[in-house]
C-alpha cells in the first residue's frame, strides 16, 4: 500500500502512465558515450522518452556526466531508467547478454557503415552516440556489430548529435509501428505494475480513494 502523501492524481492521468508503459520498448536502446553538453543529452532523452524507450546506457570515461536540468530535460528523468557503465567494452557485454545488436554513427570509412535506413530497427537494437567533437571511440566502433550513418545531401557531413538521435529513434518508431510493436505491451503485468507505482512516487503521486483499486488491480 502506498502511503497517502503528496498530490492527488486523476483517473486520466493514471490511465496515461498506463499506455505509455504498454508502448515501452525494452528492445531498442540508445548509449551515449562521452556526451558533454547537458542540452544535448537532455534533448536526447526527451527523444528516448517520446519513441518509447525504456533504459539509456551511458559510458563516461573521458567527460564527466553533466548536470542536467529538469526544465531542459522536459521531465524525460523520471520516466526513463539510466544505467552507467564503466567502459564500453563493459556494456556490449551487458547488451549482448540481452540479445541486442550493437550499431554505432560513424563518418569515417564511409564503406564500414550501412545507410540508417538500411538498418532492421525491428529487432533488439542498440545505436550508440558520441562526443560532440570527437564521435564515438575507435573501442566503440571495433566492438560493435556494425555502424551506420544517416544519409546528408546538403553541404554540411554531419548533424547535431541529438538531432542525430531523433532522426535515427524516429526511424526505429516508423519500422516498429508497421511491424505492430506499439500494440501489445512488451513488459510483464508485474513489470508494468512495479513501474506505475514507481512513476507515483517519481511525481509525489497519491490515488484518491476511489483509484485505490486501480491501483490494487495493477499489484503483480
Amino acid at each position: 500500500m502506498m502511503e497517502r502523501k503528496g498530490r492527488p492524481i486523476t483517473e486520466r492521468r493514471l490511465q496515461r502512465m498506463r499506455e505509455v508503459l504498454a508502448r515501452r520498448q525494452p528492445d531498442l536502446t540508445v548509449v551515449l558515450e562521452n556526451v558533454h553538453d547537458p542540452h544535448n543529452v537532455s534533448a536526447v532523452l526527451r527523444s528516448c522518452d517520446a519513441v518509447g524507450l525504456l533504459t539509456v546506457h551511458l559510458v563516461y570515461t573521458i567527460e564527466e556526466f553533466p548536470e542536467l536540468s529538469e526544465n531542459v530535460s522536459g521531465s524525460a528523468l523520471k520516466w526513463l531508467d539510466l544505467v552507467f557503465h564503466p567502459t564500453i567494452a563493459e556494456c556490449y557485454r551487458a547488451l549482448r547478454t540481452q540479445g541486442f545488436t550493437i550499431y554505432t554513427t560513424y563518418l569515417g570509412d564511409p564503406t564500414r557503415s550501412l545507410d540508417l535506413y538500411e538498418l532492421d530497427l525491428t529487432k533488439p537494437v542498440a545505436l550508440v552516440f558520441g562526443n560532440e567533437q570527437r564521435g564515438v571511440s575507435e573501442e566503440a566502433v571495433a566492438l560493435a556489430d556494425g555502424n551506420f550513418v544517416i544519409p546528408m545531401m546538403g553541404m554540411v557531413r554531419s548533424l547535431n548529435i541529438s538531432v542525430a538521435c531523433a532522426v535515427s529513434l524516429y526511424e526505429a518508431l516508423r519500422q516498429r509501428r508497421l511491424a505492430g510493436h506499439y500494440d501489445q505491451p512488451k513488459l510483464s503485468e508485474a513489470e508494468r505494475a512495479a513501474r506505475l507505482r514507481r512513476w507515483l512516487e517519481h511525481e509525489g503521486r497519491i490515488l484518491p480513494p476511489e483509484l485505490m483499486d486501480c491501483l490494487q488491480h495493477e499489484q503483480p
